[in-house]
This record gives structure tokens, C-alpha cells and sequence, in this order.
């Protein structure tokens, strides 16, 4: 079996301390919880009998520097209460713990405390391979439709996989200057494989060259060469590097990655009873049954490790310092992969071992995969060879191939930081970010190496909703206004829908309803004037261990046309509530027509709790004696709102 660089066993030797080390050593397991009265987040984190101390760190999300620590605790410490905190806002912390021994652990966390739900996440722009995708018209539709009804504009890009990778980068890099609101790349099929640098990621020289490199495709604003690199030495083919043979020199990234790219391939895995298109059909079906709560995963993780601490390396420890947020510490379990995953769901998984390219020690081989499913979404793999991922049957690309996983990555080298999807980011966002790492996050070596990607679909998230089961779209009795009617989600805690509206079947939708809608029908009383295209979405207060945020599900589409008569000069009423979720009370402001009207504010059971009359524009009215849930204020001539009381 092939281990990982001798150098670093002889290091490892050189370093073994009185007690033997585990990978979880290097990381701090991080999990949150919060209050609303008053505004704190509590970092919670398990004892540590050999800790000295803790630093605590604090930033914002969008900062790459920590600065100076916001507290410095003793090593008995279990938990810290942030005090300084706002509703609706993110804060990202570390928290570094140093032993006894010298060792250091550091874990970290993106907390919020209700956090306003994401109603716009960017352009996603499908790149795909025609020899496949055309006989995949229906899937492809399928989950551009759930990709715009997660919050994305969608637009496409159809490449031959003949195609040379400079040309098809070039064509991504024109798109993107085109839509300057692209933030996302799905690698369909196919999708020519660029190769860059001089670089053996894994330890072995015989290894040594050009790397697969698709998060090159996500740079779209630096040059790459290809004149200096001349290598031959590798055992495959592949990794030579020549000048101007069509693969870059670079083995660091350039620049920053604006674009998060993940690649769906099932090309040359033969050991699979599927064809290549076959395999494709069934990953684009577990990506629709995954988002739309079709199938369910436990919110777990499992970590396989055959390394150990490894001279303080600790590949496993990526998954350790990743998944705590994601499931909480207690939900961490150090299992065989395949033995386990085969009856048992886990969301998160990661196995590691000393690699070849179909395999690695201790965790199994691409066969395991072709034998029954893995019950498991998001998962890490990581040994010798298969990073180089563009080889038959290979093992980072065999769970996407063989069960239900959706997403892989060679995490290790270096660390990869998912910590952000505890607030419903996508793992893109997550790849994206371990890209552009190089020292925000511990990471040990190689960071912003050009061999870092992301296997599958990245735009996919965590936390899923029960979509609506229907929606339909009628002109409303109201002159100049569209009725959406729609089915109630089968998710129980879903608190009520946002309604969106576009000009184009999948552009950018903006939320119409100001306030979460309660019940169906929604009446639009300023559609546009033609074609509109609306989306109902469930909403959900979603509470995880890194915190609370209103999360929404997968949007279902429906559209209409209408005649809109006097548009220049129709001013329809304004109605406008806030706060929404009201504690003491909720604000109803209005326009001048509306004053002298009355309205009624019924229950989620339809009763008529409150009835009022508009003396003003701006009416505040108590909700202290309303209990906690969903309200409809109506008014005579028939305009409705929705507000939410939560005290």
C-alpha cells in the first residue's frame, strides 16, 4: 500500500510526544447556541485534559484577518458567551487551543442569531459536454429549475469535449464578463480537463507534473502560461507538462477564485453496471431528491482515519474541525466508511489512508462503491494518487458514480473549511474559500495549489425544505393584479412562503412579498406589464449548531401573462409591515387612500382576533396578547399581509 511522504514519517518519529496523538488533537470542535433576549452567541466546545489555554477570535465574515483576540481563557474552559452581538448579523469565529505539549487545536465557526433568509445567490452557469447532456434534456431542465428555485439566476454553456480546456476557459471568462453577477460553475459531463504546474501534492515524484486543475476555470482574471514548464518524468502521460502543449505552468492559483467550479464527470468508470449517461441520470436524480427532501440523511458525520496525526499533518482533522458545526461535536462518530455507510446515514463523511488511484488503505476502493449504496452527501477522501482524479475508475470520483453522494474533494492537503454551511452557504462557497486560503484558516501545506476542486454540483446546501406540491398563477379580480395560489409544504415547521417574481424563466428572481405569507392565495397588485414568471419558496426558522437563520426551500415556478391598462397611471395601495416576527408590536404603514379603512387580523385558524381602524398612514399596534405565530391582516377592499409574532 502506498503511504504519503517518507520525509514526513521520518518527521513524525522525530516528534512523537509522551502521549500518542490523534488527528481530532488538532482541532477544536466548535458548536453554538443562541438567544434572542439578550443577543448572545455561546461557542461550545468539549473539555480537553491537555489544554493550557484558549484564544478566542472574532470577525467579520468577509475579513481575512483575526487581529487580536477578543478573550483569552484557561484550559478548563468549555464555553464562551458573546455578548456583543446583534440580531440578523454574521460573525465568524476561531477558537486556538494550546496544550500542555505545545500542541495547538483550532476550530471555527460562522454564528448568527436569525439571520435574514438569502433571496439572491448569483448566476450559475452549467457548462456542459453536448455528447452527453443531449440525451439528459429532461434531468438538465430539472435541475436548472431547482437551482433557480434555490435563489440562482441559471444560464448555459454547451462545449465539445474535444474542445481544447484554453478555449473553453476563455468562453467561461466571456460569460462571466458578461453576467458580472456570476458566482458559480457546474462542469457537466465531459467538460475538458485543464491540466497546470509542476507538482506532486501527494509525496511521490513519480507523480511529479501537471495536475487536473478546474478551479483555473474559476480565475478569470489572471493570464496562465504555457512556455516554461518541461517535465516527463511522470508515470502517466497525462501529468507531462511541455511548453506549449496546451498545459499551464502555474502550480499556485494566480489570483483570486471568483468562481466556485465543481465538476459532475462519469467518464471512463467501467467497473460501474452503468454507462457514463446512465451514471449521469442517476446523480442528477439524487441531486433533485436530495434538494427537495426526497431523500433524508441523519445529520451526522463519520471520519474513517488510517493516518492519524501524521507529524501534526492530521489529514482527518479537516473533517473533525469542518462537520462540528455542521452536526455538533456529540454527533462525530470515528467508523469504518464502508461497512457503516452501506445501512447507515450520515450527511458529512470522511475517509483517509495511504492512496493509490482507485483506493486507499483502510477506508476501501472504487469496487466498495460499485458493491451497494453509501448513504452519505458530502464527503472527503484523501490518500497517495487519486487527487489526480482524471484516471478510470477513480476513487474521488466513484461516490458521485456509486451512491448518494453528491459532492467529494481531496481534503488534507491542504485542509479544506466548511464551516460557512452551518448557515445554509453552499459547498461552493466552501471550496471557493479553501482555494483562496493562505493563512485566514490553518491549512497545513500547499494552499492555493492548483490541484484544489471540488467534485459535483456546488451549488448544493445542507439544510433542506419540503417544497410546495403545487402552484398556479391566475388574474386576479383586483383590476391590474395576478393571484398565486399554492399548496402548503409537507415540512411541519415551515412558517410560512416568500413569493418571487422575474421577467425570464430562469433570471433573477426578487421577492414581491414583503412579509412571510401565511396562506394561499398571494395577490401581485404591480405585476409587469407582459410575461410574468413567479416562485413560491417555504421559509423556515432553521436552527443548527452554528446558529438560527430563516432558510427557504426549492422554489416551484409557475408563470402568466397579463395586460396591464393604464400603467402610467394606476397607483395601487401600499401597505408595508415591520417588524416581521413582531414582538411588542407591528407597524402598519400605509398610503394616504387607505386612511379611514378598516382592517381585520385573523389567526393562523381563521378567527378574527383584532380589528382596526386606519386614522393615519404610519398605526402601531400591540401584539403583546397575540401568542406566537402566523397572522393575515386584511383590509375591506381586500389587500392582505402576513406578519409573524414571536416573543
Amino acid at each position: 500500500m502506498n503511504k504519503l511522504l517518507i520525509t514526513s514519517c521520518l518527521m513524525l518519529i522525530a516528534n512523537i510526544s509522551m502521549h500518542a496523538q490523534v488527528s481530532s488533537d488538532y482541532a477544536v470542535l466548535l458548536s453554538a447556541e443562541t438567544s434572542v433576549a439578550p443577543p448572545t452567541i455561546t461557542l461550545n466546545w468539549p473539555a480537553y485534559a491537555d489544554a493550557s489555554q484558549y484564544e478566542v477570535f472574532r470577525k467579520a465574515a468577509d475579513d481575512v484577518s483575526w487581529g487580536t483576540p477578543i478573550a483569552i481563557l484557561a484550559g478548563d474552559a468549555t464555553a464562551y458567551d458573546d455578548t456583543d452581538v446583534i440580531i440578523d448579523s454574521m460573525y465568524e469565529y476561531k477558537v486556538k487551543r494550546t496544550n500542555i505539549s505545545g500542541l495547538e487545536g483550532e476550530g471555527y465557526l460562522l454564528g448568527a442569531i436569525t439571520l435574514h433568509a438569502v433571496d439572491y445567490r448569483g448566476t450559475c452557469l452549467l457548462v456542459m459536454d453536448t455528447t452527453v447532456t443531449d440525451a439528459l434534456t429532461n434531468e438538465i431542465t430539472r435541475l436548472m429549475d431547482d437551482i433557480s428555485g434555490d435563489g440562482w439566476s441559471v444560464s448555459q454553456l454547451h462545449v465539445a469535449r474535444d474542445m481544447s480546456p484554453i478555449a473553453v476557459r476563455e468562453a467561461i471568462i466571456a460569460a462571466a464578463e458578461a453576467d458580472p453577477e456570476m458566482q458559480s460553475v457546474i462542469l457537466i459531463g465531459r467538460v475538458p480537463v485543464l491540466y497546470s504546474g509542476n507538482l506532486y501534492p501527494d509525496g511521490h515524484p513519480d507523480h511529479q507534473g501537471a495536475w487536473p486543475a478546474d478551479g483555473i476555470y474559476g480565475d478569470i482574471n489572471a493570464d496562465y502560461t504555457d512556455v516554461t514548464i518541461n517535465t516527463t518524468t511522470a508515470g502517466r502521460p497525462e501529468n507531462w507538462n511541455t511548453p506549449g502543449d496546451g498545459k499551464y505552468d502555474q502550480s499556485i492559483f494566480k489570483s483570486k477564485i471568483e468562481l466556485a467550479v465543481g465538476r459532475i464527470d462519469m467518464y471512463n468508470m467501467p467497473s460501474f453496471a452503468l454507462d457514463e449517461t446512465g451514471l449521469l441520470k442517476r446523480y442528477l436524480d439524487n441531486d433533485h431528491n436530495f434538494r427537495t427532501g426526497i431523500t433524508h440523511f441523519e445529520q451526522r458525520a463519520l471520519i474513517d482515519d488510517n493516518f492519524g496525526a501524521f507529524a501534526g499533518e492530521a489529514f482527518a482533522s479537516s473533517g473533525w474541525r469542518s462537520y462540528a458545526p455542521l452536526v455538533g461535536n456529540d454527533n462525530l462518530q470515528e467508523l469504518d466508511y464502508f461497512s457503516t455507510m452501506y445501512d447507515n446515514s450520515y450527511i458529512c463523511s470522511y475517509g483517509c489512508g495511504g492512496g493509490w488511484f482507485q483506493g486507499a488503505g483502510g477506508v476501501g476502493s472504487t469496487t466498495d462503491f460499485t458493491l451497494d449504496t453509501v448513504k452519505t452527501v458530502f464527503t472527503f477522501l484523501f490518500g497517495s494518487y487519486f487527487g489526480d482524479w482524471d484516471v478510470n475508475d477513480s476513487f474521488l470520483r466513484a461516490p458521485l458514480a456509486g451512491g448518494y453522494a453528491l459532492t467529494n474533494a481531496w481534503a488534507g492537503r491542504p485542509h479544506w473549511s466548511l464551516h460557512y454551511m452551518g448557515l445554509g452557504y453552499p459547498i461552493g462557497y466552501a471550496s471557493r474559500q479553501t482555494q483562496n486560503n493562505q493563512s485566514t484558516y490553518t491549512s497545513n501545506i500547499f494552499p492555493k495549489w492548483v490541484h484544489i476542486a471540488l467534485m459535483g454540483d456546488p451549488t448544493l446546501r445542507m439544510q433542506v425544505i419540503a417544497p410546495v406540491s403545487e402552484m398556479h398563477c391566475e388574474i386576479s379580480d383586483i383590476q391590474n393584479a395576478i393571484d398565486i395560489h399554492f399548496t402548503t409544504s409537507a415540512d411541519p415547521e415551515v412558517i410560512g412562503y416568500y413569493v418571487y417574481r422575474a421577467a425570464t424563466t430562469y433570471g433573477k428572481y426578487e421577492r414581491i412579498s414583503d412579509e412571510i405569507v401565511a396562506t394561499s392565495p398571494y395577490t401581485d397588485l404591480t405585476p409587469i406589464d407582459g410575461l410574468n414568471y413567479y416562485q413560491v419558496r417555504p421559509v423556515m426558522l432553521t436552527t443548527t449548531p452554528s446558529g438560527t437563520f430563516y432558510n427557504t426551500g426549492i422554489g416551484l415556478r409557475d408563470s402568466i401573462s397579463i395586460d396591464v391598462t393604464d400603467v402610467n397611471t394606476l397607483a395601487p395601495s401600499i401597505v408595508h409591515l415591520y417588524p416581521s416576527p413582531a414582538d411588542t408590536y407591528i407597524v402598519v404603514v400605509t398610503s394616504s387612500d387607505l386612511v379611514g379603512s378598516t382592517f381585520i387580523i385573523y389567526d393562523i385558524s381563521g378567527k378574527a382576533v383584532l380589528t382596526v381602524k386606519l386614522l393615519s398612514e404610519d398605526t402601531s399596534i400591540k401584539t403583546t396578547t397575540l401568542p406566537d405565530g402566523v397572522y393575515t391582516l386584511k383590509f375591506s377592499n381586500g389587500i392582505t399581509r402576513q406578519f409573524v409574532v414571536s416573543h
